[in-house]
């Protein structure tokens, strides 16, 4: 095991907080919590961290404010619950973090909008934009509007399916338990805390396998199941109980708390071998010498000025190759702008792109977080 946590090397991060730690185990929001809260952030991003938060609570504060006691079965009545409670969920979140002089937005995701090419393009510029600016986005599934039913553990998931999405170095389960044991401590004297582990090792799904086991009574299926998704992008996964003092503070100052997960493959070779194996190229943009340069060599995203030509048909959102004028493949990534449009920005500075299409997506035709090189 490393001599410090993996949060203090990461620059990015998904905070996930479970509902019981914001609302007091269901009585509403807990506006002290969530100062403690955005205290703790404030500081990780004053460090230089990038921080996104997935919270939840939205249907607990719902709850609260319809004065019901228990959680309704009933889709519909989940959902105007999870409408109601959005509203005090973002207020608080809002004026906490204005204490701190940070700026929140909030992101509601479905299914839907990461399965979709075109949205899931949308919903990656989106983060990306707002973390560029210094603001602190909130993620929460859409839950007025899903069709699915709604169940305790989803933002476990979609903490992951975010992280996925951004490509975040780590993702931070907060949860009332201290992390994970080899069985349940509370049956078991000589249960065993999980310190380190791998993401993914079939061994934590077989805990997790049994009808009377610790992790699946206590929640830590969707927690196991949502560090293996993280993985999959290389971010390495903490699992930690929320009510330790202090716990994002020292998490990022280098202590071991909780359970780690380590992803096996770091993220620039996992996001390279999915763009170079995963997904079809639908075209290819022919660039410039000096495009080819501002790529390989420095780095940088590619822009309309540096591209000459458009080969095959493509929409927004799809994988495209970039080859010199001999076909040879120096990059690949997604495309912001389909190859109808493409072709009308050619050669193009982005200051023109407004006025010859009439709208602006993006400043780059790839941006640089979307593209892999192929050859230096």
């Amino acid at each position: 095991m490393s001599s410090t946590s993996v949060i203090q090397s990461a620059q990015r991060i998904v905070v996930k907080i479970g509902s019981s730690l914001i609302t007091n185990y269901g009585k509403g929001i807990d506006h002290q919590a969530i100062e403690n809260w955005t205290q703790q952030i404030a500081s990780l991003h004053q460090a230089g961290k990038q921080i996104i938060l997935v919270s939840s609570g939205a249907i607990a504060e719902g709850m609260a404010r319809l004065g019901w006691t228990s959680r309704p079965r009933e889709v519909n009545k989940q959902q105007a619950a999870a409408s109601i409670g959005q509203m005090g969920l973002v207020q608080a979140y809002e004026e906490a973090f204005s204490h701190h002089h940070l700026l929140a937005s909030q992101i509601l995701l479905t299914h839907e909008d990461l399965a979709d090419r075109l949205r899931y393009i949308n919903a990656r510029s989106t983060l990306f934009t707002l973390l560029d600016l210094g603001v602190i986005p909130i993620v929460n599934e859409n839950d007025t509007v899903v069709t699915d039913e709604i169940r305790l553990g989803d933002n476990d998931t979609l903490g992951a399916v975010v992280t996925n999405l951004i490509e975040a170095d780590a993702l931070i389960i907060l949860t009332d338990q201290s992390g994970l044991y080899d069985s349940d401590p509370r049956k078991n004297p000589n249960a065993k805390f999980v310190h380190t582990a791998r993401a993914g090792d079939p061994a934590l799904e077989e805990m997790a396998g049994g009808s009377g086991s610790f992790v699946g009574t206590g929640g830590m299926i969707t927690k196991i199941l949502a560090a293996k998704r993280a993985a999959s992008t290389g971010a390495h996964t903490v699992i930690v109980s929320g009510h330790e003092p202090d716990v994002l503070v020292r998490l990022a100052a280098g202590e071991h708390i909780g359970t780690e997960l380590h992803a096996e493959h770091s993220i620039r070779s996992a996001r390279k071998q999915w763009l170079a194996d995963q997904l079809r190229v639908r075209g290819k943009i022919v660039i410039d010498a000096g495009a080819i340069r501002a790529l390989t060599e420095h780095g940088k995203s590619l822009l309309p000025v540096g591209a000459i030509d458009v080969i095959g048909t493509f929409k927004r959102g799809d994988l495209v190759s970039c080859i010199d004028e001999n076909g040879v493949e120096y990059a690949r990534g997604l495309i912001n702008y389909a190859s109808s449009d493409t072709r009308r920005i050619l050669r193009q500075p982005t200051q023109h792109i407004a006025d010859i299409l009439g709208s602006i997506h993006n400043e780059e035709l790839i941006h640089r977080d979307n593209l892999i090189i192929i050859r230096k």
